[in-house]
């Protein structure tokens, strides 16, 4: 397409390769690095391998910025060649041991640690008091302090990679101004569920070893209850945690539907990465017109024939209609 441009690195010389069409490049909310996958024309001149950077610009916007990581070629001269983003390096297995350090702290030192290039991290603000991750992925340790600081503060973070710099932001400063409906869309998929992670009775338990029996802190919503029947959650707690406070938190988060919806050839908007907010417009669904924001799970950009389009898996909770 016009004005995008693709360079390979290997030490200090620069490739533009002959590309073909369909450059696709995916991001996902959390556990997976970006990936850039494109089919470079095979030429004697051109020497690139595994490690290699590579970027990508496209209307003198930057959009990726990886290494290579692996190489294909078939019998047509074609090099199918896999990039990924930083974030590839976060699937290093460690055990790491920490105390009173916020998500935003951890990233930092387990970057710090690997050698990874940090951009904009913002505070999370909710203090670990302590934690002992053994043999776990970075990805996975970072994920369970988000996810704490998800459960306590009932804020949301997303780790991503923005063009070769870890960035930390909330969800609410990645929303856009970008209305996705079906005038921008060739299809979706659209599905309200109560499985997965819809909780109407929060149940937690603190071994107290002075009295030697467990408090029991419950919070419930009677009404969803009677609806649904009963979906409990459960977890142990220890003493530097407040249980009411935390069982109040996490039925707020947990007690409502989850609405999953699924789009497929919307009109391509370089901003949109996982973790991305939209606004979704779509009537006569469920017998009303939907107007909200949705979070994007997972995108996969696709650059072909100069057109630039989008498939979403997009979830949610319950719709402002």
């Amino acid at each position: 397409m016009d004005n995008l441009e693709l360079f390979i690195q290997n030490g200090d010389t620069l490739y533009f390769p002959a590309v073909e069409e369909g450059i696709t490049w995916e991001t996902e909310r959390k556990g997976s690095p970006g990936k850039l996958t494109f089919n470079v024309v095979y030429d004697k001149d051109i020497r690139f391998e595994a490690g290699n950077a590579v970027r990508l610009r496209i209307n003198n916007t930057d959009v990726f910025y990886g290494f290579v990581f692996s190489k294909k070629f078939d019998n047509n001269r074609i090099i199918t060649v896999t990039a990924y983003d930083q974030l590839r390096y976060l699937k290093n297995k460690d055990t790491v041991s920490y105390e009173n350090k916020t998500a935003s702290d951890l990233i930092k030192k387990l970057a710090a640690d690997f050698n990874l290039q940090v951009g904009t991290i913002e505070d999370s603000e909710y203090i670990i008091a302590s934690r002992i991750e053994k043999n776990q992925t970075l990805f996975d340790m970072i994920q369970t302090a988000l996810d704490l600081t998800l459960q306590n503060k009932k804020r949301m973070y997303v780790l991503y990679d923005d063009f070769g710099k870890l960035t930390l932001k909330s969800i609410e400063s990645m929303r856009l101004d970008l209305v996705v409906g079906a005038k921008t869309a060739e299809n979706f998929s659209y599905q309200s569920s109560i499985e997965g992670s819809t909780y109407n009775k929060i149940k937690l338990s603190y071994p107290n070893e002075n009295t030697g029996k467990e408090d029991i802190y419950i919070t419930q919503d009677s009404n969803n209850m009677n609806t649904w029947g009963v979906l409990q959650y459960f977890d142990t707690i220890d003493e530097k945690t407040n249980g009411r406070a935390k069982a109040d938190a996490l039925l707020k988060l947990y007690n409502k539907k989850t609405k999953n919806l699924s789009i497929s050839n919307a009109i391509g908007d370089l901003r949109v990465r996982g973790g991305s907010g939209l606004i979704i417009y779509l009537k006569d669904l469920e017998g009303v017109d939907i107007l909200s924001y949705m979070l994007v799970e997972r995108v996969k950009h696709t650059f072909k024939n100069n057109e630039h389009m989008m498939e979403l898996t997009l979830r949610g909770g319950e719709f402002v209609v």
